[in-house]
């Protein structure tokens, strides 16, 4: 295992049992956690997962005890604990917008132009942008498909307005475990291609109390049960063989602080995990060595060799339904992030 691993490397090494004389070499599944299904070959249905505020630390210090889902998709998943947000922000709807349309923020260099985080009812991407911008939804439905978006936040109506025909359902509710109750029945009963699912408790007791104080490791905890339920139903329901799930985070939350900043490497620094059908496990950038590990810095998208960054999810969400790129899109336009 690479060096370049860091709190992921730590985290595995302390939490995950290899079982004495197993032939594969492969980690066994963590103490607690259920045991992964057979992938399938390729996905057909990819959910988005943004844990709005989570600081990877907290992945660390929770361990398998605390936080099985987490270990679990990075044990079993191609990800990281050292991927990165955008560079001109890392607050809420600027960093979900980039998710969705795969632009950095500036308008100025083909950015998507959403530079607030607040609920304003009369604007859309394309309104900030200057001109229309695609984005993972449009490119879904003009392929045929039919996609989702589930939120914690009412301020995610920005996406509906922005992509009417390409949402076909949207649901806003800030009980996170109902929400996510809701987005399960929803991928059991419909077949959509896409299905984006915000949770932000971490988010919310960040604000009140701080990053990682008692009530965010809490918080973490709680997210981590609401998406086992998820994964359990993916082990479960042979009709959820197809899915590949892709998670990341808009930012993370600096130890004691109520705010965050993109110049902080504990808010700048996210996690990035793709996990199920037809996915490899390993260290994201030991599979992709056209990406940087860039350590704790913050680079520019002027570097040769970018960081893998959380705007990456609407082009790899495309890739993996066999599906082109974004168009006008930027990050992972070649779509070369491989997560098998």
């Amino acid at each position: 295992m690479s060096s370049r691993l860091g709190p992921l490397a730590c985290l595995l090494a302390l939490t995950l049992l290899v079982p004495a004389g197993a032939a594969s070499g492969q980690a066994a599944a963590p103490s607690g956690a259920s045991t992964h299904r057979e992938p399938a070959s390729s996905a057909t249905r990819v959910v988005g997962i943004s844990v709005d505020g989570l600081n990877t630390e907290a992945i660390t210090r929770l361990g398998v005890e605390g936080a099985p889902t987490f270990t679990r998709l990075l044990a079993e998943g191609a990800g990281t604990l050292n991927a990165r947000t955008e560079y001109e922000q890392n607050v809420t709807l600027p960093n979900h917008t980039s998710m969705m349309t795969s632009r950095r923020i500036d308008r100025r260099h083909g950015g998507h132009g959403v530079t607030w985080d607040d609920d304003r009812r009369r604007m859309t991407v394309a309104r900030a942008a200057g001109h229309p911008v695609k984005s993972v939804f449009s490119e879904v439905h003009a392929n045929g498909g039919s996609a989702a978006l589930f939120s914690t936040k009412e301020k995610f109506a920005l996406y509906k307005r922005s992509w009417k025909r390409g949402i076909d359902r949207f649901v806003v509710n800030e009980d996170q475990r109902r929400l996510v109750r809701t987005a399960i029945a929803d991928l059991e009963s419909t077949d959509r291609s896409f299905t984006f699912l915000h949770v932000s408790l971490p988010d919310r007791f960040g604000h009140l109390y701080g990053g990682m104080s008692a009530q965010y490791l809490n918080a973490v905890r709680r997210t981590d049960r609401h998406l086992g339920e998820l994964l359990a139903a993916i082990d479960s329901h042979p009709s959820l063989a197809d899915v590949t799930l892709v998670l990341t985070a808009d930012h993370g939350f600096l130890e004691g602080s109520t705010s965050h900043s993109p110049k902080v490497l504990s808010d700048y620094r996210i996690p990035f995990v793709a996990w199920g059908a037809g996915v490899r496990a390993g260290d994201l950038y030991d599979l992709n060595a056209d990406y940087r590990d860039p350590g704790t810095k913050r680079p520019t998208y002027a570097a040769k060799r970018q960081p893998v960054r959380n705007g990456d999810l609407g082009n790899l969400a495309l890739d993996l339904l066999g599906l082109q790129a974004i168009p006008g899109s930027e990050l992972n336009l070649a779509q070369d992030l491989d997560v098998s």
